[in-house]
C-alpha cells in the first residue's frame, strides 16, 4: 500500500507564496505521474498540475506561470510552489500518484488565501 502525506498548507495573504510537499511512503512500485488537485467549498475537485516520472509537466490555465510542480524521484517526494496566490486559490489541495496498477490520494491540506 502506498501512502501520500501532504504538508505545507496554511493561511497566506493574497500575493503571497506557499510551498506544498507530498511524501510517498514507498519506493516501489514506481510512481508514474504525480499531481496536485484542489477542491474549493461547494465546487468539484479540479486539476492543478501534474508531472510525469520524466519531468513533463501540465498546468491548469488558471495557475500557469504562477505555480511550479516538481518532484524528486530519488526521495519519492513532490512539491508544488505557489506564487502570487489569489483568494480564489483557497481550497483543500490533495496530492495524487499513479503507479502501473493503482491510483493513490493523500489526505489533503488546507490552503487559505485572504484578500
Amino acid at each position: 500500500q502506498v501512502q501520500l502525506v501532504e504538508s505545507g498548507g496554511g493561511l497566506v495573504q493574497a500575493g503571497g507564496s506557499l510551498r506544498l510537499s507530498c511524501a510517498v511512503s514507498r519506493s516501489r512500485p514506481s510512481i508514474n505521474t504525480m499531481g496536485w488537485y484542489r477542491q474549493a467549498p461547494g465546487k468539484q475537485r479540479e486539476l492543478v498540475a501534474t508531472i510525469t516520472s520524466g519531468g513533463s509537466t501540465n498546468y491548469a490555465g488558471s495557475v500557469k506561470g504562477r505555480f511550479t510542480i516538481s518532484r524528486d524521484n530519488a526521495k519519492n517526494t513532490g512539491d508544488l510552489q505557489m506564487n502570487s496566490l489569489k483568494p480564489q486559490a483557497t481550497a483543500v489541495y490533495s496530492c495524487h500518484a499513479n503507479t502501473q496498477w493503482d491510483s493513490y490520494w493523500g489526505q489533503g491540506t488546507q490552503v487559505t488565501v485572504s484578500s
